[in-house]
């Protein structure tokens, strides 16, 4: 299957403004699993983008631990997750208008340069041994200032690469690429930790970012899919934001993303917690636990792309798996079964990540797709700058435990309180079939009595009503 022409993103323009991105349904052969990568300018993208993945996971791993050593304070660890995330809370849709009117390339390579001045001088700072918990703070929060700008067009930078006809797969294939650096860094960074100290970490993931903006520049210009650029006016965030709680594949996606994202994204800061005061590991186990969690978002990410349909009830049932996997980790009697429960805990966040990433990615337009991203994003990361704080002083002044408990029951909780408000607005029910073991649980629409003379609504026939996303079902559910 070859990639279709750039010119085709252009030449067919959209019939509405809120017409979203056809996707296919199908399943694809094992071969085309990564068939995405087909797409030059995406191959070198996923190249430049896993080296900075790698060196980005070592960072944040040794940024934490750092943090934890030079305070003893795990809630000094959730600070500085908060002042990393809080820009994107604050100014999230504004980097989302921006992504929507200016050149994406040209912003990567602009956040990506400063990511690797900041990253500079933490190396220098802490090779020097004069690095303090203040530097760490301070360097964070502008970190997080480059974010605002970085995640949406990165977002929507996707679809330039590889057009809409890839855009499922490359995602998942992103995400792929995430966790496998979410594998290998904090593996590293427990290593370099223990054997150097801090500083190379740093170091190493200043010439990352070097490494991704030599990417970018070699990126062919005239094989991405370019949208023009929407023109500025008044209003554009609030548009955004209409847009998207019109939309309910736009609107629960989020909504959940926020429980997540509040609660059970702060991970790392508990599993600090739990390798420094529960299990006594130190370093290098903290890392081998970041590990274990990626080896199974990596896991989550590969499944992903063998996904059929997006659906909302993919999007609830793997954030109410995710909650559940870390209710059971912290009930677990062993450093082995709690490691365990963390492949598991990464995989159905990664399901859950990928899944509500696409449907909303599918579901807007491209010229309003950055601010609904951005909206999306400032959810999903800007969440963490509330519940890194609070999970944090949970863990030190409660228990490990207890804050693994909240992480996970919260965010399982509303799933289901979700997952019962889509069902009665679908007017779904839950069959059990044990004679059919592959579909052994199936979702099916209530019956309706057809009336005798079906009645002719005032919305038949009309142009403007919106039709179902493709691969999706008619019903958002």
């Amino acid at each position: 299957m070859a990639p279709p022409s750039p010119s085709t993103a252009t030449a067919n323009p959209p019939r509405s403004a809120t017409q979203p991105i056809a996707v296919v349904s199908e399943r694809l052969p094992w071969r085309h699993t990564f068939i995405s990568l087909r797409v030059p300018n995406f191959r070198i993208f996923a190249m430049g983008h896993f080296v900075a993945v790698v060196a980005l996971w070592m960072q944040r791993i040794t940024q934490d631990w750092l943090v934890l050593q030079l305070s003893g304070s795990v809630t000094a660890v959730g600070v500085t997750v908060a002042l990393q995330f809080t820009p994107s809370l604050v100014l999230g849709p504004w980097g989302g208008m921006v992504a929507d009117r200016f050149a994406k390339r040209k912003i990567l390579i602009l956040c990506q340069s400063v990511a690797a001045v900041l990253a500079g001088a933490l190396a220098v700072l802490a090779l020097s041994q004069r690095i303090e918990v203040w530097h760490v703070y301070g360097i964070a929060l502008v970190l997080g200032l480059v974010t605002v700008l970085d995640q949406p067009a990165r977002q929507v930078f996707v679809n330039e690469l590889v057009g809409p006809a890839y855009l499922r797969n490359a995602i998942s294939v992103n995400s792929t690429t995430f966790q496998l650096g979410g594998l290998i860094g904090p593996a590293l960074a427990g290593i370099l930790l223990t054997a150097v100290g801090a500083g190379w970490a740093f170091a190493a993931n200043a010439l990352a970012c070097c490494s991704t903006v030599t990417m970018l520049l070699l990126l062919r210009k005239d094989q991405l899919f370019i949208t023009a650029p929407a023109p500025k006016r008044k209003g554009m965030v609030r548009e955004g934001l209409r847009y998207a709680l019109g939309k309910p594949t736009i609107y629960w996606p989020w909504l959940m993303a926020g429980f997540i994202s509040v609660f059970a994204m702060s991970l790392p800061v508990v599993l600090a917690a739990f390798a420094d005061h529960v299990y006594n590991v130190g370093a290098g186990g903290y890392g081998l636990l970041n590990a274990l969690v990626a080896l199974g978002a990596l896991g989550g990410a590969i499944a992903s792309t063998r996904r059929r349909q997006l659906r909302l009830r993919s999007v609830v049932l793997a954030a109410g798996m995710y909650g559940l996997m870390l209710c059971l980790a912290a009930l677990t009697p062993s450093m082995v079964w709690f490691g365990a429960t963390m492949v598991l805990s990464g995989f159905w966040c990664l399901m859950f990540l990928t899944a509500s990433n696409q449907l909303v990615q599918v579901s807007s337009n491209m010229g309003i797709r950055g601010r609904v991203m951005s909206l999306y994003i400032m959810v999903l990361i800007g969440g963490q700058a509330i519940g890194g704080p609070m999970i944090g002083w949970i863990a030190e002044h409660l228990d490990p435990h207890g804050a693994l408990l909240v992480s996970g029951g919260v965010p399982a909780l509303a799933a289901a309180t979700v997952a019962v408000v889509l069902a009665r607005r679908g007017e779904l029910r839950v069959r059990v079939d044990f004679k059919d073991r592959r579909h052994l649980l199936r979702i099916l629409k209530r019956p309706t009595p057809r009336p005798a003379v079906s009645p002719v609504t005032p919305s038949e026939g009309r142009a403007d009503t919106p039709a179902p996303v493709a691969g999706t079902a008619a019903h958002p559910c």
